[in-house]
């Protein structure tokens, strides 16, 4: 069992970043822009806290790359409330035992926890680059991250994840975790062009 809190507490700092002028903004995941990643941290929040909790139905059904995540207006007080939720769902030995069901795909509680850990890592960073604002990352959720990805081949990865980029030896844990799912370490949004 692993904590999920430092994680979602890392993600949670980040919103009150997010300019509302600026969820159209390009992120480093694939095709979302800001407000279709916020959008799908919400619905993965809640599909994870399902899958948790064993309650399982059309939330943990939903295959995330079928359609562009929704984001509601009412987003800021939602999704950290979510993320309070999946983190204390998480903290019940009952999770991480037996099967359940996350986007889809069922599979033991012990891996479904590693995998919302990893969205959130993941994700977490996705949205702090897209915002401009500092990530480190939960050391723990760093661990268990590079962990599965490592042992990830491109047949399983989702969608969102490309093939692992390289990076040197001496890279961080969070440079590690990145790049192995997909991202490369020095993303930057595209300069906002200044033409009238």
């Amino acid at each position: 069992m692993l904590d999920l809190g430092p994680q979602a507490r890392e993600v949670k700092a980040l919103l009150g970043g997010v300019r509302d002028d600026g969820l159209a903004a390009p992120t480093p995941c694939g095709s979302y822009s800001v407000r279709e990643l916020l959008g799908h941290l919400l619905d993965l929040a809640r599909a994870f806290t399902d899958a948790a909790r064993k309650d399982l139905g059309a939330g943990t059904d939903r295959d995330p790359s079928a359609s562009l995540p929704r984001l509601p207006d009412d987003w800021r007080e939602r999704l950290p409330v979510q993320l309070d939720e999946l983190a204390a769902a998480w903290r019940s030995e009952a999770a991480w035992e037996g099967d359940t069901r996350a986007g889809g795909v069922d599979l033991p509680g012990s891996v479904a926890g590693i995998v919302a850990i990893n969205e959130l890592v993941l994700h977490g960073w996705d949205l702090a680059r897209a915002t401009g604002q500092e990530y480190r990352g939960d050391p723990a959720a760093l661990e268990a991250s590079v962990g599965m990805l490592s042992q990830t081949g491109p047949a399983e990865r989702a969608p969102m994840f490309g093939p692992a980029v390289e990076v040197s030896e001496e890279a961080s844990l969070l440079d590690r975790a990145v790049a192995l799912g997909g991202r490369s370490p020095d993303w930057s949004p595209p300069e906002r062009s200044t033409a009238r």
